[in-house]
């Protein structure tokens, strides 16, 4: 769509507001509005200044100005604003040099799509991303000098089977019990109507929803599976997803939350990622007759992938919280292999269809709390690392994986434990990700340095509520 088109848009579906959307370092959606009037040619040739010293992750105070580039690609009615709102995505851009900002997360997505066809080794890469997250009815959290607590409440969480209703609200049971939730339907699951909502917004704002169901946990865990889409693209429509998951949640008087482990002893929230690269047509992940149907060509991808997991975790699951979820157990993908059909491996190799056009991998360790353009961003570079050095992957192990005997289980490498390990990682290995200039090493420290200081060490210096049952009395 060009900036002519967006602006007869505009018209057509009588907005009167514009709302400007960019993405901060971390992976949160950031805006202002303007007046419709102010929607204009010009915004989209000479875009509109901000303070990037005030989003996390840009500049310093001393070169704060920046400019917000409009794409009109990217046009659509917001499907739940009280005034009629047209919505603009937009990359960044720096006003002295006037070259596109190196730590903008979506220009460094498009450069992975750009670096992909120049490196001629594939034209389109296809990205399928399934976000889990949960409805709850109330949050509750703190921390003082001499408190520190969270308390979260759904009305289908088990731990209410026992409890006493009310006149107005009285307990009438189906709740799904922990780690059954996967997928009873209504009354058991209290949130279909919820989910059909939301999938109607997304549909409203163009992004193609698959299916939709609860999750495995008790207490609203929910999925909503978009159709796959080109990388970009697809990173986009990951924010839209998470802003209409968040606001059909206010509508119904819940909350959505997208953070990898909120409950205590049950399933976590994932991001599984499908991904496959195509040339000409042509499906480089397909061979007809191998293991899998898979290709060198994926067999090598994987390899990369593989090689690089410990670095890749720093982006792909970027929060302390993350390592609650990357535990054995609860279908989390800790172990560093691949296989057909196994969800117990980090890597499997979806076997619904022996279709050329469905053959993929996904990649189950990254989580919803990344920011979706580096996440993608950073998989493929892994992978392309992988085909570019013929890295072997090793054998595939068809084994439930969490149920091994103790010999054959101390030989399959793991994930690190934690945030500070994955960042360590990373700080030694992301050579990789700076091929092409896709990443730079501007952003790597800056990402590196802001985890560190705003996430690390936060939480190492608090003390967590179970050390007090552990230790108060020693």
């Amino acid at each position: 769509m060009t900036p002519k088109e967006a602006i007869k848009l505009a018209k057509e579906k009588g907005a009167k507001i514009v709302d400007l959307r960019f993405i901060d370092v971390p992976g949160l959606w950031q805006h202002f509005s303007i007046p419709v009037a102010e929607l204009t040619e010009d915004l989209f040739e000479e875009g509109i200044g901000f303070d990037g010293s005030s989003i996390r992750g840009f500049q310093t105070i001393d070169e704060s100005d920046m400019l917000l580039m409009p794409d009109p690609a990217s046009v659509t009615m917001d499907p739940f604003t009280a005034v009629p709102t047209l919505v603009l995505i937009c990359n960044v851009k720096d006003p002295v040099t006037g070259k596109a900002y190196t730590r903008d997360p979506r220009y460094v997505a498009q450069k992975v799509e750009a670096y992909v066809k120049k490196s001629g080794v594939a034209d389109t890469v296809y990205i399928g991303p399934e976000l889990e997250f949960f409805f709850f009815d109330e949050i509750r959290f703190d921390q003082t000098y001499n408190c520190g607590y969270y308390y979260i409440d759904s009305e289908a969480g088990f731990w209410n089977s026992g409890k006493e209703g009310t006149p107005d609200r009285p307990n009438l049971g189906y709740k799904p019990r922990y780690k059954q939730g996967y997928f009873p339907v209504p009354p058991m699951d209290k949130f279909q109507d919820i989910r059909s909502d939301m999938v109607l917004a997304l549909e409203s704002v163009g992004v193609k929803v698959e299916v939709h169901h609860h999750e495995v946990a008790t207490a609203g865990q929910t999925e909503v599976d978009m159709r796959f889409n080109t990388l970009t693209k697809m990173a986009d429509s990951v924010l839209w997803y998470k802003y209409c998951a968040k606001n059909t949640a206010r509508k119904h008087g819940k909350t959505a939350t997208f953070m990898p482990k909120p409950i205590f002893q049950d399933n976590g929230s994932g991001m599984h990622t499908h991904q496959s690269l195509w040339k000409n047509g042509k499906n480089l992940m397909y061979e007809r007759g191998g293991y899998a149907d898979i290709s060198k060509f994926c067999l090598y991808y994987i390899g990369g992938i593989l090689k690089h997991a410990p670095a890749l975790c720093a982006i792909i699951a970027p929060t302390t919280n993350s390592y609650r979820r990357l535990v054995p157990g609860y279908e989390a993908p800790i172990n560093l292999v691949y296989s057909q059909r196994n969800r117990s491996a980090c890597i499997r190799i979806p076997m619904y269809s022996r279709s050329e056009k469905a053959k993929r991998i996904e990649f189950r360790t990254p989580d919803p709390t990344c920011n979706p353009y580096l996440s993608f961003a950073a998989c493929v570079m892994a992978g392309l690392d992988g085909v570019a050095n013929k890295i072997d992957p090793g054998k595939p192990i068809d084994k439930d994986l969490y149920e091994l005997p103790p010999a054959e289980a101390k030989k399959v490498k793991q994930l690190p434990g934690s945030l500070g390990e994955v960042l360590d990682a990373l700080e030694k290995d992301h050579e990789f990700l700076l091929k092409g200039d896709v990443f730079t090493p501007d952003l790597i420290e800056t990402w590196i340095e802001y985890k560190r200081k705003n996430e690390v060490d936060p939480i190492r210096l608090r003390p967590h509520p179970w050390e007090f049952a552990l230790y108060f009395d020693i």
